[in-house]
C-alpha cells in the first residue's frame, strides 16, 4: 500500500473524533502494558544488563516491535478519550518526512541535533534539566543554573513549578499560565547568570 500524502492536523483531528472511545485508565493500565508485553514476546526483546542495545539484530527487532505496536495501539487523545489509528505505511511515511536536523539555541550556544544511527561515532546532544518533574519554587532557579553551568550540557529542559507566588499552579487556572511564564523567565535568567544566554530550551 502506498500513502499518497502524510496526515495533517485536520486529518488527525477527524480521525480522533471518529476514533474508538477508550477510558484513560484502561489505556494506561491495560492497553499499553498488554500490547507492550505482546510485542516483547513476539519480537524476543530482552535487554539483559544493557539499557542501550549495541546489537544490530536487537535494534532491528526493537524498531519493528515499536512500529507494529504503534499501528496496533494508535495515539490516545486524553481530551476526547478517543484513539487515532494509523497504518504501518502511514508511520513509515511520517518517518520519511521527519526533519534530519534541527538547530537549538543561538550564538555560541547553538547546537545542531542530527539524526544518528545505532553505534554512531558522533556524540549525541546532551539535554539537562528536571524534564517536566515538579520543582519547588524556592529551588527552581538555582537548580536550572546548576544544569546550565555544566559544560557538557548542550540544551536545557525545564521542570514544572509546584507553586507561583505561593499559589498552587493548578491546571486550567490563571495560576497555571503565570507559572508557565515564570518557568520560562527563570530558565532564561539561569542561562544568563552562568554566561550562556543563548542556550536552547
Amino acid at each position: 500500500m502506498t500513502v499518497s500524502k502524510a496526515l495533517n492536523v485536520f486529518d488527525s483531528f477527524d480521525r480522533f473524533v471518529m476514533g474508538k472511545k477508550v477510558r484513560e485508565d484502561t489505556w494506561d493500565y491495560v492497553t499499553i502494558p498488554t500490547n507492550a508485553m505482546n510485542m516483547k514476546e513476539k519480537w524476543s526483546i530482552s535487554f539483559d544488563d544493557k539499557i542501550i542495545p549495541e546489537d544490530d539484530d536487537l535494534s532491528d527487532r526493537l524498531f519493528h516491535a515499536g512500529l507494529e505496536m504503534l499501528a496496533i495501539t494508535g495515539f490516545y487523545n486524553t481530551n476526547l478519550g478517543r484513539v487515532l489509528s494509523v497504518t504501518e505505511d502511514e508511520i513509515l511515511e511520517g518517518i520519511k518526512g521527519a526533519p534530519k536536523k534541527i538547530r537549538l539555541g543561538k550564538g555560541n550556544e547553538r547546537v545542531s541535533c542530527k539524526s544518528r544511527r545505532g553505534n554512531s561515532s558522533r556524540k549525541p546532544i546532551i539535554q539537562g534539566g528536571p524534564t517536566g518533574a515538579p520543582v519547588s519554587e524556592d529551588i527552581f532557579s538555582p537548580m536550572m543554573q546548576s544544569y546550565a553551568r555544566e559544560s557538557v550540557v548542550d540544551v536545557l529542559v525545564s521542570g514544572v513549578l509546584n507553586t507561583v507566588g505561593g499559589h498552587p499552579a493548578t491546571t486550567n487556572t490563571p495560576w497555571e499560565i503565570k507559572a508557565t511564564l515564570a518557568e520560562i523567565r527563570y530558565v532564561r535568567e539561569a542561562c544568563s547568570m552562568v554566561g550562556r544566554p543563548g542556550m536552547g530550551i
